[in-house]
């Protein structure tokens, strides 16, 4: 998820001319082409096998997330945020964003979206807190519509700008160096779920992006925060690009850590399966030999987190550890579980076995490449190597 898409003026500009030329010709709001209505193939339920998120002057896809009740799937394409209804139809849209924001996860309990926001030059990283209630217009600006709050996230800008060597030189935005503690590399994968601890308890989970080094042994860990954010309103502040501030908690409530070995940006999409109690991990795939490098990490959320070694250190540390789900694919030497999947560009659970599972494109347009994404409805399986089925498929 490491596009590193601008929402430049000029990109802005395009995206609103190409939405100008579609509304004239009859297409959907800032849309690249004609929304199919529900597949008459929909599930009890009255949820579509796909939805389709539409083609963007804007950053690849990077995260999806559904809010039920009100009928609304949102879509995170780097530097832009798409409301649509569940057929596809576009309601909204958020722009003005020239960070990085990656995952999405709607929190059912202030029913709002939460993501990762990423600002590396300035060393800054934010959960992103969307009103969706807000969005009701095509390419509203975060920074002077209300539609977006931001809260500051120390414990990543403490990993992410750790001086490794102590040369006393930080060397940036770089997978090319032993700094950042862990291979930090920012933030990505966000959900909702329970304490990894197994006290109960919901909590917002930020999963860290981890840069590809082949050449270090302590990135081998995906890392986890749990974050208790029902008090986060003291906290949350509205996006200001040119003074990014530093209102959030002190410390996670938990820090985890599982063992995968590494991979390329750490983990894409994360997403809590309240049917099984477990907890996806989407990744692109890492590329030491030493391990299987998987393209879908799941943990065992029946097993709460352990003290443990965290592997790999330069100085011996204890940590509190997770543990991958013993299913799938083995690869013995390093003991890693894992599958082959997708949902680097999106991964929501129904919690009732079900999942969409973003697909990612892009499309032509009059010679500007435009992005695009859909959700399409998915059941698990667990067969190796990839657990997902689509909808109307064999087990």
């Amino acid at each position: 998820m490491r596009s590193r898409a601008r929402a430049h003026v000029a990109t802005l500009f395009l995206s609103t001319v190409v939405a100008s030329a579609l509304l004239a010709t009859g297409g959907g709001a800032a849309h690249a082409r004609t929304p199919s209505p529900p597949s008459s193939s929909s599930s009890s339920i009255g949820l579509p096998a796909s939805v389709d998120g539409g083609a963007w002057a804007a950053g690849h896809l990077q995260g999806t997330a559904i809010d039920r009740r009100r009928g609304h799937m949102y879509f995170s394409f780097t530097n832009l945020l798409v409301k649509t209804d569940l057929a596809g139809r576009p309601i909204g849209s958020v722009t003005g964003l020239t960070g990085h924001l990656g995952d999405l996860d709607f929190n059912s309990a202030d029913g709002r979206v939460y993501g990762s926001l990423e600002y590396k030059a300035a060393e800054a990283f934010y959960v992103a807190i969307f009103d969706g209630s807000r969005i009701t217009r095509m390419n509203m600006d975060a920074r002077t519509t209300d539609v977006l709050s931001t809260v500051h996230l120390r414990e990543v800008v403490r990993d992410y700008t750790a001086d490794m060597n102590g040369d006393g030189v930080f060397d940036g935005d770089t997978g090319n160096t032993p700094d950042h503690r862990y291979g930090c590399s920012g933030i990505d994968g966000v959900a909702f779920g329970p304490d990894l601890n197994g006290r109960g308890g919901g909590r917002l989970t930020v999963a860290y992006g981890v840069y590809s080094n082949t050449a270090r042994t302590d990135n081998d860990h995906q890392v986890l925060l749990q974050y208790d954010v029902r008090d986060w309103r003291k906290y949350e502040r509205p996006l200001s690009e040119d003074a990014l501030h530093t209102s959030g908690p002190a410390s996670p409530a938990g820090k985890f850590f599982a063992y995968t070995g590494n991979t390329t940006y750490g983990v894409q999409n994360l997403e809590y399966d309240g049917d099984s109690g477990n907890w996806l991990m989407a990744v692109y795939k890492g590329k030491k030999a030493a391990f299987p490098n998987y393209g879908l990490y799941v943990l065992d959320g029946s097993k709460p987190a352990r003290r443990g070694e965290v592997k790999g250190q330069p100085r011996p540390e204890s940590g509190r550890i997770v543990s991958l789900l013993p299913r799938g694919l083995h690869h013995e030497p390093s003991g890693v579980y894992g599958y082959e999947s997708g949902g680097q560009y999106g991964l929501v659970s129904l919690d009732d076995g079900r999942y969409y599972v973003a697909e990612a494109g892009t499309v032509d347009s009059g010679g500007t490449t435009l992005q695009t994404g859909r959700a399409v409805l998915h059941r698990w399986t667990g067969a190796v190597p990839n657990p997902f089925a689509a909808r109307g498929t064999a087990r």
